[in-house]
């Protein structure tokens, strides 16, 4: 069975660093009950960061999912919106069946894993990110982006956690303990080509470039490149050199 296309020719021409850094801080879970909503998201391992009020019309929470750098919020009077009206928030995962088994044992009622069904995207199932056809399973190729399940907060804020191995370009990458041991990995493995012909260095400063470069989505090209420009471009602010040339 065939599946969707997602086309790379935008991740590609994506910018290995855009000029001003903006990252998806905070999502707004509108709730009707905080007290049940707090004990629900702390029941699923989630990071309390803070538990706040200004009086009683003004009680907030803040959670973080295990390894996200985006937070959610919740309270009275914070949105607009009607509880449970937050739909298709995404939870990325690298093993889906393991994270669907955390959340089973911790009492959540989470939908079977399931795949989309290739270029059919009309249906009667509820709507997800590839449309309203879901197959039992998971992707018979276990490729990237296929897999799913689906869960909802006692509001009915409908939750998808999504299997992601490994990222397209420019989506930069998921620091679990694997990926990043992985990264490490990698990241030594360009460095030992790059440093029997670079200038005389600590591993540090081109380890730090290549490992920020990959985390803003640039390929293991893109990430040498950055390192080898961070070690020479040190080295002519510390020498000098660049100017005695010109001179």
């Amino acid at each position: 069975m065939s599946s969707p296309q997602i086309t790379k020719e935008h991740a590609a021409q994506t910018p290995i660093a855009a000029a001003v850094d903006l990252k998806l801080e905070v999502v707004i879970i509108p709730v009707s009950d905080v007290d049940r909503a707090k004990r629900f998201y702390e029941s699923l391992g989630w990071r309390l960061d803070a538990d706040f009020s200004d009086g009683d019309d003004w009680p907030g929470i803040q959670f973080t999912p295990p390894g996200s750098g985006c937070s959610v919020i919740f309270g009275k009077n914070l949105t607009p919106a009607a509880p449970g009206s937050a739909q298709g928030l995404y939870l990325i995962a690298s093993d889906i069946e393991s994270a669907r088994e955390d959340l089973l044992r911790r009492g959540v009622k989470i939908s079977e894993v399931f795949h989309d069904a290739g270029k059919v995207h009309v249906g009667t199932d509820e709507t997800y990110l590839f449309g309203r056809r879901r197959i039992s399973g998971p992707d018979p190729e276990h490729g990237s982006y296929r897999s799913f399940a689906s869960f909802s907060d006692p509001d009915g804020n409908g939750w998808l956690v999504q299997e992601v191995k490994t990222r397209l370009p420019g989506r930069g990458l998921s620091l679990d303990l694997a990926s990043l041991t992985e990264l490490l990995r990698e990241t030594e493995e360009h460095h030992g080509k790059y440093e029997p012909t670079g200038p005389k260095h600590h591993w540090s400063g081109w380890y730090a470039a290549y490992m920020m470069a990959r985390l803003r989505g640039g390929t293991p090209e893109e990430a040498a490149n950055e390192g080898k420009l961070r070690i020479e471009g040190a080295r002519v602010a510390e020498t000098g050199e660049e100017r005695i040339k010109v001179a």
